[in-house]
């Protein structure tokens, strides 16, 4: 059943004639893009923005976390700033992940996944209905993020309960759902917390990011990229961390043969999220197709690392270099910001969340004539 929020005044936001909040503003100063790329602000006080996706009408929505919100953002001057923004739930728990698929908003919670049908037409009057709530209600790693699968089924990464701990189907997979059957699949398994995939142009390969485990000091295990070749993949997870490190509770006796190894090790505690290939042309040639990878940053680690967009060039199939794109999220052990997600409009922009900051960033590149 369909069920209304009620939407004040208050909460819709109108951001008409925008200036740059000074907190914003020097947050952007601090911010360093590849040499030939624009970098400004997309949208401000968007609380603790994670998961971003873009209607076929432009309207981009964004996913928080402990905000509990979701939040809809209108350029409608197309000047690449938004000017309106309008609340569209809240008092959701942990609601992280969006997607649109059919005109649809997707929107995950720690249990379930609820659906906004025909969004950007019913942004006054907003209804939901749940759509699946099979999922595990633990809140440590319960946070997910969505994506639609090349044949229509939404694809949903359940993170594990714990630091570490024993396999269970229930928890470090990530799963196709069909929305017709309500069927779960196991597309990959052995992945410990995984807030970010893409599937690759042409190929159609699901690449993703996994968040490597806490409490074996400041450099191991690396986090890592990953990508599937065959449904029900094992990663490793708890077993063998990056393809060669026993676990000290659960690898004895392991062969890390047994387990894929990743794609990309990055370094310990970076906390890779949102990773996202580039579709678009405005960007030059080296950049088009290649995969777009947000480090959101250490917590853990004596001194920091991460805090940074990188770009992983691959050639087939392999990464053949990894790239600092954007960085200055972190100076001198101080944080300024922290980048989750990406999506892209229309012109081939890219936009990146920055749940830290509660900002959208949009990058460009000058087009010559």
């Amino acid at each position: 059943m369909a069920r209304k929020l009620q939407i004040t005044c208050a909460a819709f936001l109108a951001l008409s004639g925008i200036s740059v909040p000074a907190m914003a503003k020097n947050i952007l100063d601090k911010l360093t893009v590849a040499e030939g790329f624009n970098l400004s602000l997309f949208a401000d006080n968007v609380d603790n923005a994670r998961e971003i996706a873009v209607s076929e009408k432009g309207i981009v929505y964004a996913g928080s976390m402990k905000a509990g919100n979701v939040y809809a953002l209108i350029d409608r001057n197309q000047d690449g700033v938004a000017d309106e923004k309008i609340l569209v739930a809240s008092g959701l728990k942990l609601p992280s992940g969006v997607v649109i698929k059919d005109g649809d908003l997707y929107v995950s919670e720690v249990e379930r996944i609820i659906r906004f049908k025909d969004i950007d037409n019913h942004l006054n009057s907003p209804t939901f209905e749940v759509v699946f709530d099979g999922f595990p209600t633990e809140t440590h790693h319960g946070w997910k993020v969505l994506g639609v699968s090349p044949t229509g089924e939404l694809i949903i990464p359940v993170g594990v309960p714990c630091n570490v701990c024993a396999e269970n189907e229930r928890y470090g997979r990530i799963f196709s759902l069909n929305l017709e059957t309500k069927k779960l699949t196991t597309i990959a398994q052995g992945v410990r917390n995984s807030v970010g995939f893409d599937f690759q142009p042409g190929t159609q390969t699901l690449w993703f990011s996994d968040n490597g485990r806490d409490m074996m000091g400041d450099d191991i295990p690396p986090c890592e990229i990953n990508k599937v070749s065959y449904l029900g993949e094992h990663f490793g997870f708890p077993y063998v961390h990056a393809g060669t490190i026993l676990d000290p509770e659960f690898g004895q006796g392991k062969d890390p043969t047994k387990y894929t190894a990743p794609a990309l090790s990055l370094g310990a505690h970076v906390a890779p999220l949102g990773i996202h290939f580039y579709l678009g042309k405005q960007f030059p040639s080296g950049y088009q197709q290649q995969l777009f990878v947000a480090e959101h940053g250490s917590w853990n680690r004596t001194k920091k690392a991460g805090y940074k967009v990188a770009v992983a060039t691959i050639e087939q199939g392999k990464v053949v270099k990894y790239t600092p794109f954007l960085t200055g999220f972190m100076q001198g052990e101080q944080t300024f910001g922290r980048p989750v997600a990406f999506a892209e409009l229309a012109d081939g922009s890219l936009l990146v969340s920055d749940d830290y900051a509660g900002a959208i960033y949009r990058v460009t590149y000058p087009q010559t004539k």
